[in-house]
């Protein structure tokens, strides 16, 4: 199995640096497993939308697209549930 490159996008870039450990450490560690497997169990592909997933990490889900052709995840948005879908 080939390893995808995970990429983020600027506003969520900016959305990590404002969490504090050790919250920042654990949504890292599972992005980071996303380039092993870009859909592990217990992602689910959001609805309305093409090729968008989300993963839970306690309260925060991390928002992504899967490129299988380039072999890119590319994390959208790291966001409180709360604030995740708007």
């Amino acid at each position: 199995m080939h390893e995808y490159e995970v990429v983020f996008a600027r506003s969520a870039r900016k959305e990590l640096e404002r969490l504090g450990e050790p919250l920042l450490s654990r949504i890292l560690k599972r992005i980071e497993t996303l380039a092993l497997t870009p859909r592990p169990d217990g992602c689910r592909k959001l609805q309305g939308a093409s090729d968008l997933w989300r993963i839970r990490v306690g309260d925060y889900r991390v928002l992504y697209a899967v490129d299988d052709a380039k072999q890119i995840v590319d994390v959208i948005a790291v966001r409180n549930r709360r604030d995740a879908y708007r």
